[in-house]
């Protein structure tokens, strides 16, 4: 059963017991039971709770370079690549939600722009987890590492720096990386998981389009250059450097202008 939304709170405030849910799968029924029809409250300070963001006891999370290295020619390798992207999928969910509540003062838009994005995380993670239980794993069978949130966490101050660094960084690298991991499990039979893939590649190319939206929208607020900001952010909060291949076409429908993307080959 999902724990019952509390009566007449806002959007933002909403967001929060997602949240804070530990369990991997409640959270994501959790979340794709929010109501975008509550009021946003977009002007509310809301206080920080305890316990963001909750997570389950497993997987045991380790530095990236830490996790073991398999092979796909097995069934568990090929599992471990697909929980890998599942707990990619399940920090998705949490980066989504907290950008709602923590930043007040954006247009409406932007909040709801953002519950959706978290609902359609919460989708790929559930598409993602089922199919790990057809090879006879879950969520939480396999080490994972936790970049995605260390980068919410440096930037929890600053959504400039939030929006540069989550959705136009390290989420903007799965678009690159997306099509040579879904080509390498066609290659070992998991039609399935290819499937998936290629529905979440579409749909994160609107979550990147999204954060370079309003990444743009802050900049001209500000009266910042976007290209030269990035840069100072990239730095100053110690971004991984990017490397390519780059999916210049998921780039370039994702929003990336031309300059952004000579820039990358810098």
């Amino acid at each position: 059963m999902l724990p019952s939304m509390p009566a007449g709170n806002s959007l933002r405030t909403a967001v929060i017991l997602p949240l804070l849910e530990a369990n991997a799968v409640r959270k994501a029924e959790c979340t794709l039971a929010l109501d975008p029809d509550l009021a946003v409250d977009a002007g509310a300070s809301i206080e920080a709770p305890p316990g963001i963001p909750g997570r389950p006891p497993e997987p045991e999370l380790v530095a990236h370079s830490q996790l073991p290295q398999w092979s796909l020619k097995s069934i568990e390798g090929r599992a471990a690549l697909i929980h890998s992207i599942a707990h990619i999928e399940l920090n998705a969910i949490d980066l989504a939600l907290d950008i709602v509540w923590r930043f007040p003062g954006m247009p409406e838009d932007f909040y709801l722009d953002w519950v959706s994005v978290a609902k359609e995380e919460a989708k790929h993670f559930m598409l993602l987890r089922d199919h790990l239980v057809t090879l006879g794993f879950d969520y939480g069978s396999f080490q994972a590492h936790n970049g995605l949130w260390e980068m919410a966490e440096k930037t929890s101050g600053d959504l400039l720096a939030r929006l540069a660094l989550v959705p136009r960084t390290l989420e903007a690298r799965g678009l690159d990386a997306s099509p040579l991991v879904r080509k390498k499990l066609i290659s070992v039979g998991d039609h399935k998981a290819g499937a998936i893939l290629e529905l979440i590649l579409a749909e994160e190319i609107g979550h990147v389009a999204i954060g370079n939206r309003w990444y743009r929208h802050v900049c001209a607020e500000l009266g910042l250059d976007p290209i030269a900001i990035y840069a100072e952010l990239a730095e100053r909060h110690n971004a991984p450097y990017l490397r390519g291949p780059f999916n210049l076409e998921a780039r370039r429908a994702a929003g990336f202008d031309e300059e952004e993307l000579a820039a990358l080959g810098r």
